[in-house]
């Protein structure tokens, strides 16, 4: 006799959690988009390559060690480079963004 009772109320606690969960996740897709911190810098690139916008492209911060940013730049080389399928144009930007960083600039800005 109790196990209908036991089971009707199963059923009942089920149907409202699911209409619960329904209109919880219609909520969070009708709510408006916020800032969110990306992870790529999704800027274009500046016609003379500044330290900020070299660090940006490199994934590390202005004030660098040398060491880190060979590595970052190998790291990111690697993903990139035009013999792997990579652009010709962003495996430049990224060689000019070490050089900027490196303090070893040139009087000439990117190849493209």
């Amino acid at each position: 006799m109790t196990s209908p009772l036991i089971a009707g109320l199963a059923v009942a606690a089920a149907a409202l959690a699911g209409r619960y969960s329904i209109q919880a996740w219609q909520a969070f897709k009708a709510r408006p988009p916020t800032a969110r911190m990306r992870k790529f810098y999704e800027g274009g690139f500046q016609p003379k390559m500044t330290r900020r916008e070299a660090a940006l492209i490199l994934g590390v911060r202005e004030s660098t060690p040398a060491d880190k940013v060979r590595e970052a730049h190998r790291r990111v080389m690697v993903a990139n480079h035009p013999d792997a399928g990579g652009s010709h144009y962003l495996a430049s930007k990224i060689n000019e963004a070490k050089d900027v960083l490196l303090g070893k600039t040139k009087s000439s800005d990117s190849a493209f």
